[in-house]
């Protein structure tokens, strides 16, 4: 790599990099921020922990509906106007979950909201394939993949105190905490729309002469990969069916934490209030802020993805099994190792795709890979609701989902050494 094509990813990773954060720190919590509300909205409008699983992951069938058509929309218009209609559409949906009155509404906003935001993550993926060289990309995922667990640590705290305002304007907590967190995306929309680059091309923070060599780099890079480019190519390979199992896999058990992780805290510790709550629900999520840069930086540096991919996920079975068995501090620390080794798991998994993939076959297959992995948004959710309601207990849901976190650890081993091999032939 080159001084100027080096001093430009630096301006990349300083001025963009913490952009796109931001914009998928606000998405995230917009998705998650359901957890939070669970407990007072449930009791509010008579909603049994069946129904909110079903509802907390209802939101990942009208993701996975309309995941493709969507990104190959955003390769064809450009990232800046698709990114900000996926926030406007996506802001406005999130706010209206404070008016529903009914279980069926609660499914509908759900449902909704996944049909707003479809296209969203797997479209940035995309577009920092535009930007970023591929032995560069685990670090450059994992600092954007934070945002998921940062997510967790300023939206508890926030949350545990929107959920105060109970009673304040005759509305209830919960629905204040819908109003309030949907302003920054409709905020972001406007912002993305006047200053999104649609590529290195048209970034003004970098020089001319980075522009260009960037550009170029970029291209080269493209031109000389083995990748595979048009839409037929994605879905006749069998490496973009296995990626989706295997991120599958991962999903469920990242969402089965993290759209259940207050009530699991609130499990361990039943006496504490919402306020208390929201800080302690933020643990687990630092520690996975703290692992998710670690295992990327060190996947990079040793230019390794297996293992990196593999032993988070093996961690994250191991915290699960534990949790669905320990209780009070120990059950918490496994809640924390199960949380940050399926989180850090993410940056590795996501150099994988764009390591035979380009084009439209790029577009095409992330958006399958990804939307196919967040049906497990649907099912974590659903099963730890189911098992806790009929009588398995949260607990037994805790083992269901290490059993699929080692599957996943697995696959891992598997499809990532033939990605490797096949990157370097």
């Amino acid at each position: 790599m080159t001084e100027l094509t080096s001093a430009a990813l630096g301006r990349v990773r300083s001025r963009l990099i913490p952009f796109l954060f931001v914009l998928y720190l606000v998405a995230y919590l917009d998705r998650i921020n359901i957890s939070f509300a669970a407990s007072e909205m449930s009791a509010d409008l008579g909603i049994s922990l069946a129904a909110y699983g079903l509802g907390a992951g209802i939101f990942f069938i009208g993701y996975f509906v309309f995941e493709v058509p969507s990104n190959l929309i955003l390769r064809r218009v450009g990232a800046r106007v698709w990114i900000a209609r996926i926030m406007l559409t996506w802001g406005l949906v999130s706010g209206l979950t404070a008016f529903v009155t009914s279980e069926w509404q609660f499914y509908l906003v759900r449902f909704l909201l996944g049909v707003a935001e479809a296209g969203f993550f797997p479209g940035v993926v995309l577009y920092l394939t535009f930007w970023v060289p591929r032995a560069e990309r685990a670090r450059t995922m994992a600092l954007f993949l934070t945002a998921t667990a940062v997510a967790g640590v300023i939206g508890a705290p926030i949350s545990g105190a929107l959920l105060a305002l109970d009673g304040v304007g005759g509305l209830q907590g919960w629905q204040w905490l819908f109003i309030v967190e949907a302003i920054p995306a409709l905020v972001l929309a406007v912002i993305v729309w006047r200053r999104l680059p649609d590529g290195p091309h048209e970034a003004r923070f970098l020089t001319p002469e980075q522009r260009t060599d960037l550009s170029a780099t970029m291209e080269r890079e493209a031109a000389e990969s083995p990748a595979a480019e048009s839409l037929g190519a994605a879905f006749r390979s069998g490496r973009v069916w296995v990626l989706s199992l295997l991120y599958l896999s991962i999903v469920i058990g990242f969402y089965g934490i993290s759209l259940w992780l207050p009530l699991l805290v609130k499990r361990e510790f039943p006496e504490v209030g919402s306020v208390a709550l929201g800080f302690i629900t933020a643990v687990p999520y630092l520690c996975a802020v703290i692992a998710m840069v670690a295992v990327g930086r060190s996947s990079d540096r040793r230019r390794e993805r297996t293992w990196h991919l593999a032993l988070p996920l093996a961690a994250g079975a191991l915290g699960l099994l534990v949790a669905a068995y320990a209780g009070s501090v120990v059950g918490m620390i496994a809640i924390c190792v199960a949380t940050a080794g399926i989180y850090a798991a993410l940056g590795p998994f996501w150099t994988l795709p764009p390591a035979f993939l380009r084009g439209a076959a790029a577009a095409a297959g992330i958006a399958w890979i990804n939307s196919i992995g967040n049906l497990g948004g649907f099912l974590g959710p659903y099963t730890l609701g189911q098992l806790a309601t009929d009588g398995g207990g949260v607990g037994t849901g805790l083992a269901v989902l290490a059993g699929v976190s080692l599957v996943a650890m697995l696959l891992g081993l598997a499809v990532s050494r033939a990605v490797q091999r096949s990157a370097r032939a």
